[in-house]
């Protein structure tokens, strides 16, 4: 399994009661290349693989800017209930509700990738080190951003939950 986030949209109805164990077999379905493939297409999933937890820096470049709409900006990939695997210190595994998924979207939206990249652009570049096109991995993270804003965008219009998957 690759170092990958994956977001699945649901009704706030599946994840009540949620411990680790039953969020692990949910979540686990999406690795069936069917059902993965449905889901991203349907809008009712979206996946970042390698870079999330930079993904994740992007979106806090939004906590030093007066429109970063209080907290909001740490929803989009970590953000949420954390339920833990008593067997493990990691906890790969987050819900979060509708209300926090409805936060999530008005940052994403409010807060435009522009903005973001002016704050953060010159780290995460830095971070691929030398030999990479600078552009490339400006699309790349705005791609990232679109992604997100667009499947939180539909989630929240649908008043959905978000459960959240973290494989190492």
């Amino acid at each position: 399994m690759s170092f990958h986030m994956h977001l699945r949209a649901v009704q706030e109805s599946a994840i009540e009661g949620f411990d680790h164990a039953r969020l692990v077999d949910f979540m686990g379905a999406a690795w069936d290349w069917d059902v993965r493939q449905a889901e991203h297409s349907s809008g009712v999933a979206y996946s970042i693989e390698k870079v999330f937890a930079s993904v994740n820096d992007l979106c806090q470049a939004g906590a030093a800017l007066p429109e970063g709409l209080d907290g909001a900006w740490g929803l989009p990939v970590f953000g949420g209930r954390v339920l833990h695997d008593p067997t493990s210190p990691e906890a790969p595994f987050a819900v979060l509700d509708p209300a926090g998924t409805a936060r999530a979207a008005v940052f994403l939206t409010a807060v435009p990738f522009d903005t973001l990249w002016d704050v953060a652009g010159a780290m995460l570049r830095d971070g691929f080190g030398p030999g990479w096109d600078a552009d490339e991995i400006r699309g790349m993270y705005a791609g990232y951003h679109t992604g997100l804003r667009i499947f939180y965008e539909r989630a929240a219009a649908s008043g959905q939950a978000v459960a959240k998957a973290f494989w190492y």
